[in-house]
């Protein structure tokens, strides 16, 4: 077991993590640039540090056990935590420092990808040493990393509110009913009635859709929790189904869908950008305010 933790111990520890990231020892050479042989040390000696084993690895392929899985956890907060302070050592004097973790979902509208982009550039014009981390996730497990703060704020579309967390409305996008090319209704697409679109089968959205009302259809052969799915499920053609107007553009332009009716069979979403709920007055969030102030800005415009 450690009983001080050298440079040594964090060589090591990064080893681990490309190791399991990469999903064992043969897969990792490429990203350590080592051989196998020096990467089985490595982690050989890791656990003789530790005294536990961390992985099982062999013919029947690299797992972790239980200890390992939770020496994971441990690490990744070891690092962030070193990092964050190597980067704090190097800028002493600047007004912000430190790390501002973003999560987003898989596919947003590029107008506001746009803005966002505009606010950290806004950003990067303070008088800061901040280091960015954007990762990608549905909505509720954007909302659970909030919670356990493990990021600062995500930016998409939210169907629900919890009670503890702040939204804020900085875009929308149009989401309109679409057939495919081998569909029966493609022929008549853009004329096409709710009565009619009613009788065929659809693809829906495995979470709520309030904004929605009453063009949810009756008859939902399928669902899935994005909109990478729903386009493949409405691209069989045995599916109608709701994809943002921006997203199914190229797949109008190539002749592979179609809108049902503009008019009649649309409805609007609104994109936020979501952070946990100020605790007290005296919470030091400089840096993610900071960011705050530069989203809106970006989206005022």
């Amino acid at each position: 077991m450690f009983t001080h933790l050298s440079d040594l111990d964090l060589r090591l520890i990064r080893v681990f993590l490309a190791i399991v990231d990469a999903g064992g020892v043969s897969s990792a050479q490429a990203t350590l640039n080592v051989g196998q042989s020096t990467i089985s040390t490595q982690l050989a000696t890791l656990e003789t540090r530790l005294g536990y084993r961390l992985c099982e690895r062999g013919r029947g392929g690299f797992a972790l056990t239980s200890r390992g899985e939770q020496f994971v956890d441990a690490c990744r907060t070891l690092l962030v935590a070193v990092d964050t302070f190597d980067s704090t050592a190097r800028n002493v004097g600047r007004t912000l420092v430190g790390t501002l973790t973003l999560g987003m979902i898989g596919t947003t509208p590029v107008s506001a990808n746009a803005r966002i982009s505009e606010a950290i550039a806004r950003f990067r014009e303070r008088d800061e040493s901040v280091r960015f981390s954007v990762l990608v996730r549905s909505p509720n497990e954007l909302e659970e990393m909030l919670l356990a703060g493990r990021i600062q704020m995500a930016i998409g579309y939210f169907w629900h509110r919890v009670p503890s967390l702040e939204y804020t409305e900085i875009s929308a996008e149009d989401q309109l009913a679409y057939c495919a090319r081998l569909h029966p209704l493609f022929a008549r697409a853009g004329r096409v009635t709710l009565d009619e679109a009613a009788e065929h089968d659809w693809a829906w959205r495995s979470y709520p859709l309030p904004e929605a009302g009453a063009l949810m259809p009756r008859s939902i052969s399928a669902v899935a929790d994005n909109m990478e799915s729903v386009a493949m499920l409405v691209l069989s053609g045995r599916h109608l189904g709701y994809l943002p107007e921006h997203f199914a553009a190229s797949y109008v332009e190539d002749g592979l869908l179609a809108p049902l009716n503009e008019e009649t069979m649309r409805y609007r979403v609104a994109f936020q950008m979501v952070t946990r709920a100020r605790r007290d007055r005296g919470e030091r969030r400089e840096i993610l305010d900071a960011f705050i102030d530069d989203m809106r800005t970006s989206h005022r415009r």
